[in-house]
């Protein structure tokens, strides 16, 4: 049995054809005299024949469709992936939205052209993307100074074709343009370093561009081609070597301010005149302009120093010949320092000791200077730590030179007198007078400030050696006796005076009035014309007076430092010693006990 394929009117003829092929065949097998089993049996072969010829045709037809398939099914897969590899998002494919009516030829071509015009998509979408990636590979190269492997890059390459979307592509283009700023930064941070290298290469006498070529020939290179190395081994190189190059110009800025202060020591020792010293002016001036603000071409070279070390070695050398005469002088300076603050100079490096010592070899003259360099340091500290006492004691000797003054004018009979100068002398008088009034209160408050400052420093207050509370509780002392005895001659005088008024009125006669003869001052002072008093030279006497003289004498810190050679010895000794009571009189001793048991309230301070 015969199957209609295709178009009915083809079916038709070829059905009648068929037709008429049986009915010559079976006219045929008539006239051969075929039976009819041997027909059936023919007719069966025939119709087999057939069926494998049908089902032949159906197998290649099957096959055909299936390559049909296969091809779509690769044209639409390969479509996927260009798709999904450019990010082509808005191409639907043929196949899906024509897949009931289109057969597959027409889905086959309609699919083609869509898969090549995304291929070449493709070539130059990876066309840029190897152009990008060209240029990052070569600034990270110049950054990271990285050479990866081929392998490495063909992987690379294979992995990034998966993903060749815009998105991709506008991320390696702003990746490219980071890599171009950081390289444009690295640039301008390379060019930095490399002015202050050279900046302070000039400072320091070095060679730039030896220094720099250490770090990278291309920093300091002569070719043209040559571009300059930004990679971090370079910036690295350079912010080590200005690290170094900083160092050492801190280390020879030292070094030269070491040597410019030993430099000065020797020119103030030596008295260096000022042609000799401003041979070396620029050297000097160097040291008070701070590290960043040196920008003149070797102000810290090697020569420099050098030049300023010979001076300081010449000067030592002309320095070690005369260090004897240098040791005199600091040792004058020292006894000076001690003279002005009255403070006591350390005896182990007087004069006459260090010329022996220098003399003898035992000691070097060097270390002794520098003792007594150290000596002059400790009296100006402890000058300047004395201050606020010694101060109290000008003021307090000013008040006793006050004082003297107006006991000697008191005694001169012609201070009234209209002679020039005599109302200055009056003024001067009444300050005076105030001035005195203060005076015990000054000396009270003195004491207790030395005190302060003994108990503060752990150690006497000495004033030319002798300790000053001493000094302020003799004069104490002696102003108190000096007081009793004004008291005891003026009772004395006023007996006199009664004796003399019981005379007159027994005899009726009077004595001729006795001359009255200026008495100098024990003190020394005198008074002048203009008001003004001098200090004579005065005997030494000991320490501790006697009140059976007449008069006692007021002792104050000037008194004592004027005393001398065997008398200063002496009041040094007995600075200590027990008050003598024995040349007191008992009367005078009553008077200093009832003193002492209800002194009077002290003035103000002042």
């Amino acid at each position: 049995m015969m199957l209609a394929i295709g178009n009915p009117i083809t079916s038709i003829h070829t059905s009648s054809t068929c037709t008429a092929l049986l009915k010559e065949l079976e006219q045929i097998w008539n006239d051969i005299g075929e039976s009819e089993k041997e027909k059936d049996r023919m007719l069966f072969e025939l119709e087999r024949e057939c069926l494998e010829v049908y089902r032949r045709k159906v197998d290649e037809a099957a096959n055909t469709k299936a390559r049909y398939h296969q091809t779509v099914a690769a044209k639409e897969a390969e479509l996927a992936t260009l798709m999904a590899a450019l990010g082509e998002h808005d191409i639907h494919s043929p196949i899906k939205t024509e897949k009931k009516s289109a057969s597959l030829k027409e889905k086959l071509a309609s699919v083609t052209p869509l898969v090549e015009e995304l291929k070449k998509k493709k070539d130059e979408r990876l066309k840029q993307f190897a152009d990008i990636k060209a240029q990052i590979e070569k600034i990270s190269g110049e950054i990271f100074e990285s050479h990866p492997a081929n392998d490495a890059v063909s992987s690379t390459t294979v992995a990034e074709e998966q993903d060749l979307s815009l998105r991709r592509l506008n991320e390696c283009q702003t990746h490219l343009r980071t890599l171009q700023k950081e390289k444009s930064d690295r640039l301008q941070k390379v060019l930095q370093c490399v002015n202050d290298v050279h900046s302070l290469c000039g400072v320091l006498g070095l060679d730039f561009g030896q220094t720099v070529g250490d770090v990278h020939p291309s920093l300091h290179g002569t070719q043209l081609e040559q571009s300059t190395n930004i990679s971090n081994s370079t910036l690295a190189g350079l912010e080590q070597t200005i690290d170094k190059l900083k160092t050492e110009r801190k280390a020879r800025m030292q070094k030269l301010k070491d040597v410019v202060a030993k430099l000065f020591d020797l020119w103030n020792l030596m008295d260096s005149s000022k042609e000799e010293r401003n041979c070396f002016l620029r050297i000097t001036s160097i040291v008070r302009i701070s590290e960043s603000e040196l920008t003149e071409r070797g102000v810290l070279s090697t020569e420099i120093i050098e030049k300023a070390s010979a001076e300081v070695e010449r000067l030592a050398k002309l320095k070690a010949s005369r260090m004897k005469e240098l040791v005199f002088k600091k040792r004058s300076e020292l006894e000076e320092i001690c003279r002005l603050t009255h403070i006591e100079p350390d005896t182990s490096t007087a004069p006459e000791k260090a010329s022996a010592l220098i003399d003898s070899g035992l000691v070097d003259p060097s270390e002794l200077l520098a003792n007594i360099e150290a000596q002059i340091m400790k009296a100006r500290d402890e000058a300047l730590s004395r201050k606020e006492v010694t101060d109290r004691i000008d003021k307090w000797l000013s008040a006793c030179e006050e004082e003297n003054w107006l006991d000697e004018y008191s005694q001169d009979n012609n201070r009234y007198s209209a002679g020039r100068g005599a109302h200055i002398n009056l003024k001067r008088a009444e300050r005076a007078r105030v001035t005195v009034t203060k005076i015990p209160a000054m000396v009270d408050n003195l004491i207790n400030k030395t005190l302060s400052w003994e108990d503060e420093k752990k150690t006497h207050f000495l004033y030319d050696g002798v300790r000053l509370v001493s000094i302020l509780e003799d004069y104490k002392l002696t102003r108190h006796l000096k007081e009793e005895e004004k008291r005891r001659h003026k009772d004395q005088k006023k007996l006199q005076d009664l004796l003399l008024n019981q005379k007159e009125a027994m005899y009726g006669s009077k004595p001729s009035p006795r001359k009255s003869n200026s008495v100098r001052n024990t003190n020394g002072y005198r008074a002048n014309g203009n008001g003004n008093g001098s200090v004579s030279s005065m005997p030494p006497t000991p320490r501790r007076n006697s009140v059976s003289g007449g008069t006692s004498e007021l002792l104050t810190p000037r008194s004592y430092s004027g005393r001398h050679n065997g008398y200063f010895k002496e009041m040094r000794r007995l600075s200590t010693a027990p008050l003598n009571y024995v040349a007191i009189s008992k009367e005078d001793t009553m008077s200093y006990s009832s003193h002492c048991g209800s002194e009077p309230e002290s003035p103000p301070q002042v």
